[in-house]
């Protein structure tokens, strides 16, 4: 007798979005903080200090738009970060991110 087993699906591209990332490409924060998904990213950028934010995000550099580029793999959300003015909007962006990609 042959049994049916479960076939195993990937978890889907959204999903794996919002998923902690290895320890070795958490995103340490100037400030002390670590960020392993776009939770802890988002709750970061909404307690951080305005100095903290613009030390990782300014004309010279992207911090938070390049890893959420390259470690998270969420290029849309990335694109938006890179164009955030301030760290709450940074935040907001994150924040909306996250709900569309949970459908909530």
């Amino acid at each position: 007798m042959v049994k049916a087993t479960k076939k195993q699906t990937k978890p889907k591209k959204t999903e794996k979005r919002l998923e902690k990332v290895p320890a070795e490409y958490v995103f340490w924060s100037r400030d002390g903080r670590i960020f392993s998904d776009l939770f802890d990213l988002a709750e970061g950028l909404a307690a951080m200090t305005d100095e903290t934010y613009i030390y990782h995000s300014n004309a010279e550099k992207h911090d938070f738009a390049n890893w959420v580029r390259d470690v998270i793999g969420d290029i849309e959300l990335a694109d938006s970060l890179a164009c955030t003015m301030d760290r709450l909007e940074a935040a907001n962006c994150v924040t909306g991110r996250i709900l569309i990609l949970t459908g909530k």
